[in-house]
């Protein structure tokens, strides 16, 4: 297991927001635990210098390429990127410098699962540089995936069967408890076991983890089958529960 770094920008900038109060729509103002003044290039060269591998660059939202292509440029090859991909503009941010793409609404069209545009996506960058986000909500009794900045529920809830069938067409998952993303509650556990019972790729956790010691659940729960990425309560991201040293430090103990 290790953890991962993350870059989450919203409106050009290194932020970290409550992930269930941002509206696709435009709507409210999301509630922000963190914004940067620094540019997202420091972030990623950051990481690159720790030797922080496997983190991702995500677009909140419209407004942010420039951004993210910064990032990418920085570190070419070390971080994968997602919002707003689509099958017709994915090899091009492999060019721009990531390792991978991350795509969740662009194929949970309209709520359901469009095999068409996923096996369109797979033709046009190959499985091995996609990365499913499967960020998912509590409603009825299951997780179910939730898409466009994790308003809409989707008809598809995690299970053994579709992890297994998506599994095919993906290098990897990405997971965010949206329920607790962002809040440093504590991680859900529920749903970090969940993943690790039935997940045969790799796949990285991300929400609501304070420090370390939840670090160490999610070790424990996810019996070592599970990444984990910590945002708001790391400390360059103005949190107090785990510094970078020992996300490094973590990672040199425990990581592959």
């Amino acid at each position: 297991m290790r953890i991962r770094p993350c870059i989450d920008i919203h409106q050009g900038r290194v932020k970290q927001i409550v992930g269930s109060t941002l509206k696709d729509d435009g709507t409210g103002h999301p509630r922000e635990n963190f914004v940067s003044d620094r540019p997202p290039e420091w972030f990623a060269l950051l990481f690159k210098e720790k030797g922080l591998t496997g983190g991702h660059v995500i677009k909140l939202g419209p407004g942010n390429d420039e951004a993210a292509r910064e990032a990418l440029a920085a570190w070419p090859g070390g971080l994968q990127v997602g919002g707003g991909i689509t099958a017709e503009n994915a090899a091009s941010w492999l060019e721009a410098g990531a390792s991978h793409v991350i795509v969740t609404s662009y194929i949970f069209y309209h709520g359901v699962l469009d095999l068409d545009r996923l096996h369109r996506l797979v033709s046009e960058v190959g499985r091995e540089h996609i990365v499913l986000d499967l960020s998912c909500r509590w409603r009825d009794g299951s997780y179910f995936i939730v898409t466009d900045r994790w308003q809409r529920f989707t008809s598809v809830a995690i299970c053994q069967d579709v992890l297994d069938d998506l599994s095919q067409f993906c290098d990897e998952f990405l997971v965010h408890g949206v329920d607790v993303e962002g809040k440093c509650s504590g991680v859900d556990l529920e749903l970090v076991s969940l993943l690790a019972d039935s997940v045969e790729i790799p796949c990285t956790y991300a929400g609501g983890a304070r420090d370390i010691r939840d670090a160490l659940l999610v070790r424990e729960k996810g019996r070592d089958r599970l990444d984990l990425t910590i945002g708001s309560a790391l400390d360059i991201f103005g949190g107090t529960g785990v510094t970078l040293d020992e996300v490094v430090e973590f990672n040199r103990r425990y990581g592959p």
